[in-house]
């Protein structure tokens, strides 16, 4: 796939999935804007590494963020082609305890999930219906498929998302392709103390591992490369909804 001269914005692209689509993409030609909430040398040096880039802080959750992604990328290029919304939070409460689960707890996840990744699709839509194949790619999770996942509010956010892309890929105009990738357990640093869990995913799981990022930005670029794809959530998972 050749993206030369395309821009592309990744949320939550610090570090992990995010950071290894933007590199894949990178490798493509694209220009990314890369992004986090929090880890601002982080995202500074990505963009520093990858050249034809540049860094925007924020939370996607406040709407002044969606409007600084997509002004980075019109200022800087004048263009738009792709937006991966990666980026994400959960709640620090096991999925089985449900009278844990507070009112700020579902505030907090579903503001960045859900209505996070709404506010900066809604304000990248305008450029990319101008792009001759503009496209949004949703970063899901098999939570949002199976019953399972770091927390509740985090499961059901991610269901929620999976339906915010077949609702804009049916009404986003303009040609605008928007499918999701669904990853199972990825070993990234927000996975790095989830030893038993991995243990049992590799036991359990047809492929006997867990992913890797590297493995979701294959996926990512398959399904960006899918130009007659849209409104479609691709589970990579090794194969553990198979055996859930």
């Amino acid at each position: 796939m050749d993206l030369t001269g395309h821009v592309v914005i990744v949320t939550g692209s610090s570090s992990g999935i995010g950071e290894a689509v933007a590199r894949r993409l990178a490798a493509t030609g694209a220009r990314i804007v890369v992004n986090s909430a929090s880890s601002v040398a982080a995202g500074e040096r990505l963009a520093e590494e990858l050249g034809e880039a540049c860094y925007v802080q924020g939370d996607i959750s406040a709407p002044g963020t969606a409007h600084a992604l997509v002004e980075a990328a019109r200022e800087r290029w004048g263009r738009l082609d792709g937006l991966v919304n990666n980026a994400a939070v959960t709640a620090d409460v096991p999925l089985a305890d449900i009278d844990a689960v507070t009112v700020d707890h579902w505030n907090r996840v579903l503001g960045v999930n859900v209505v996070g990744t709404f506010l900066v699709s809604q304000a990248a839509l305008p450029l990319l219906r101008e792009a001759e194949d503009g496209w949004i790619l949703n970063i899901t999770s098999i939570a949002g498929i199976r019953q399972t996942g770091s927390s509740l509010p985090y499961a059901v956010s991610k269901a929620a998302v999976d339906h915010l892309t077949t609702l804009l890929a049916k009404h986003a105009g303009g040609g605008v392709r928007v499918n999701a990738v669904a990853p199972g357990l990825v070993a990234t640093p927000w996975t790095e103390t989830w030893d038993q869990v991995k243990e049992g995913v590799t036991a359990m799981a047809p492929l006997h591992r867990v992913a890797t990022p590297e493995d979701i930005a294959d996926a990512c670029v398959g399904i960006i490369g899918a130009r007659y794809a849209t409104g479609q959530t691709l589970l990579v998972d090794g194969g553990l909804g198979l055996v859930l």
